[in-house]
């Protein structure tokens, strides 16, 4: 090899071998601090891309679960409302079955209907009842009515109690819902939930049934002396033992279709906490840093940069044996 002053192509090669060993260190450092894997798109384009559509998908995930306890929220708030009609209904039931006594004068009669209009006015107020501002229950009328869900999507349904095989008490009546999509896509095919919005408005009424009195209805005010529906029931004779079961089973099968859907809205939860998991795992598994793997690579880029940067500084060194030939 010629002893030469212009070039030092040792030192040049030992230069590229630091640039590239001081390159691969400073990747080495740039995953260990920030724990990943893939710290900027030109490392894996690909792997980024999948990633950045899963790291979506996740968050999404996140809010439809949030989602699903806002709505099982609203079910149970919605049950708790219908447990305390059940136990207004069983009093009033109760109310004209004491009035049906023989021993009962009409002063008696009267002193049951007073709080029987009572427990009118209380059944009245629950139908108001709200969650966050959102109405808990619908009702039949066509006219709008503050607080209340009459305008949504609606369908009609037809109502078949316990004895219908045999005395065909059917009834028809409006069935009102919300809309709670369960996938992330925001599609409903893919996944969504019908709420039932309980029709109080039917539930209550104890007419359009066998035996039943039409357009009669427990909701009443007493204080305006009107009511929601046409029927307002102002003597508790007026109403027959037999009517309340029916008022009854009505309130039964309102409950089981809300605790039917906090069921499914459960099950449904329970599917998407655990895509969420699964999807989080393949996220990490794209850009998560192997932290014993980069280890021993900064370990071995760092002692590599060292070791280059000592040969570069050996190679400028081999130029000054000419000028000791000069000498």
């Amino acid at each position: 090899m010629p002893i030469v002053v212009n070039t030092n192509s040792a030192a040049t090669t030992a230069s590229f071998n630091l640039s590239r060993n001081s390159e691969a260190l400073t990747k080495s450092l740039a995953r260990l601090s920030s724990g990943k894997r893939i710290t900027n798109p030109a490392e894996d384009a690909g792997g980024m891309a999948v990633a950045y559509k899963l790291s979506s998908h996740a968050r999404r995930t996140e809010a439809v679960l949030n989602n699903h306890q806002n709505a099982l929220s609203y079910l149970q708030v919605q049950d708790g409302a219908l447990e305390t009609v059940g136990k207004v209904v069983n009093r009033m039931a109760e109310l004209r079955t004491m009035a049906a006594d023989i021993t009962k004068n009409t002063s008696d009669v009267e002193n049951y209907s007073k709080e029987f209009r009572e427990l009118q006015s209380q059944l009245s107020q629950i139908q108001r009842e709200k969650f966050n501002g959102i109405s808990l229950f619908a009702i039949s009328s066509g006219a709008t009515n503050q607080g209340t869900l009459n305008t949504k999507a609606e369908n009609d349904f037809e109502f078949l109690d316990q004895t219908g095989a045999t005395h065909a008490a059917t009834a028809d009546y409006k069935s009102f819902s919300r809309e709670l999509l369960t996938h992330p896509s925001g599609l409903s095919n893919d996944g969504s939930i019908s709420l039932n919005v309980t029709n109080l408005t039917f539930i209550l009424s104890i007419g359009n049934m066998a035996g039943g009195v039409t357009g009669a209805n427990l909701l009443a005010d007493k204080n305006t002396g009107t009511g929601i529906s046409d029927g307002i029931i102002t003597d508790i004779s007026s109403v027959s033992i037999f009517q309340f079961t029916h008022v009854i089973e009505k309130i039964a099968d309102a409950r089981a279709e809300n605790g039917a859907e906090q069921q499914r809205i459960q099950q449904s939860y329970e599917l998407h906490q655990t895509n969420l998991v699964n999807i989080e795992a393949a996220h990490g598994r794209i850009m998560d840093v192997d932290v014993a793997l980069e280890s021993t690579r900064f370990a071995k880029n760092n002692v590599l940069v060292q070791a280059s940067a000592s040969m570069t500084a050996q190679a400028n060194q081999l130029s000054n044996i000419a000028l000791t030939l000069l000498q």
